[in-house]
């Protein structure tokens, strides 16, 4: 009798528990035990009405003048990998974060944890890194912090980047204007950056090298914005990778959305490293993409408008949002069956950004 072949396609690492006394690494993870926390502790502890728009970034008023305002924390492991590093990673999230809320970033933040014992040729190059991906990202770093912690008290270099942006005034991106009849774009291949980072981390060989797609979206969201400011909102998918994204916004919108999901891009590479690793594609990290709800009367001319250019290229409509099953989203599969794609509970890849 021949032996059973395993499916591993549809595997990933057994989620935590829901019910823990202690913070685990899915706590980080960008999926249900990321927003219990923001949920459960530090929404009540902090309140206010800005942070419980719980966005990319918080769209704020002062002086009369619209600002997109946004922290973010680097703890990637490795520190350079095929494509980028952790100061990359820490230009161009912030710079991505303001950008979905329409801002076009200017100034940023930048506080450096050193761990004892580092190398400062190592330090130098993140430096440097950092000071490149500003300049293609037309942004400032204008003040900063550094602090060290004793040898077996960190892990080489955490970077934390905080930023602002001015948000024209005919723009209005954020979840609640997301309505059932409206477009979902994603602007490219999705899980090149998750499995560029495991690929280094594991030392595995995929026959070619995978590399981030680490970049500022700042340039394309103002493309997008210069067919129609009506878009809806934006959310680049990072941490929990499209199906947290996309969860995220059903949620804060109680609307559904419908995926087809031979239409969500995903590299050959991608997908085959995800079969080897046993991980969801729709679940690992992006750093270079985004996902866009859009009027379905501005649609075309907006992907247009993306796959012209150079960050866009690969752009694809892949669903549209629903009435039915609000705060759900579902993917309709190849075979013609249907799928729940749930936000995700724990991490698949841990220490990815």
């Amino acid at each position: 009798m021949p032996e059973p072949t395993l499916d591993v396609t549809g595997w990933t690492c057994p989620a935590p528990l829901r019910e823990t006394p202690r913070i685990v690494m899915g706590h980080g993870g960008g999926g249900a035990l990321s927003a219990e926390l923001v949920q459960q502790i530090f929404a009540p502890a902090f309140g206010g009405d800005i942070l419980a728009q719980l966005g990319d970034s918080a769209a704020l008023t002062l002086g009369g003048v619209r600002l997109a305002f946004s922290t973010d924390s680097y703890v990637v492991r490795p520190l350079f990998f095929p494509g980028g590093s952790i100061g990359d990673l820490a230009v161009n999230g912030t710079v991505n974060d303001l950008a979905m809320s329409g801002a076009r970033a200017a100034y940023l933040s930048c506080g450096f944890i050193l761990e004892e014992g580092i190398e400062t040729s190592v330090l130098a190059r993140v430096a440097e890194a950092m000071g490149a991906a500003a300049r293609v990202a037309r942004v400032e770093v204008a003040t900063g912090d550094t602090k060290v912690v004793e040898a077996g008290h960190g892990d080489g270099i955490y970077l934390n980047t905080a930023g602002i942006g001015l948000i024209p005034a005919d723009v209005d991106l954020r979840p609640q204007r997301v309505v059932p009849g409206d477009v979902v774009i994603v602007s490219g291949d999705i899980g090149v950056h998750g499995v560029a980072i495991m690929s280094v981390r594991e030392g595995l060989e995929f026959g070619v090298e995978i590399e981030s797609d680490c970049a500022a979206l700042g340039g394309l969201v103002e493309t997008m914005l210069a067919v129609t400011p009506d878009l809806h909102a934006l959310r680049d998918p990072t941490r929990g990778g499209l199906a947290a994204a996309l969860n995220e916004i059903a949620a804060a919108s109680g609307t559904g959305i419908a995926l087809q999901e031979r239409a969500v891009p995903i590299p050959p590479t991608v997908s085959n490293a995800c079969a080897i690793l046993g991980l969801d594609p729709m679940y690992v990290a992006n750093e270079g993409k985004l996902v866009a709800f859009v009027p379905r009367a501005h649609a075309d001319a907006v992907l247009d408008a993306m796959q012209a250019h150079p960050l866009g290229a690969g752009a694809a409509v892949i669903g549209e949002v629903v009435e039915a099953h609000p705060g759900m989203v579902v993917a309709h599969t190849a075979l013609g069956g249907t799928r729940v794609v749930d936000l995700p509970v724990g991490e698949q890849l841990p220490r990815i950004c």
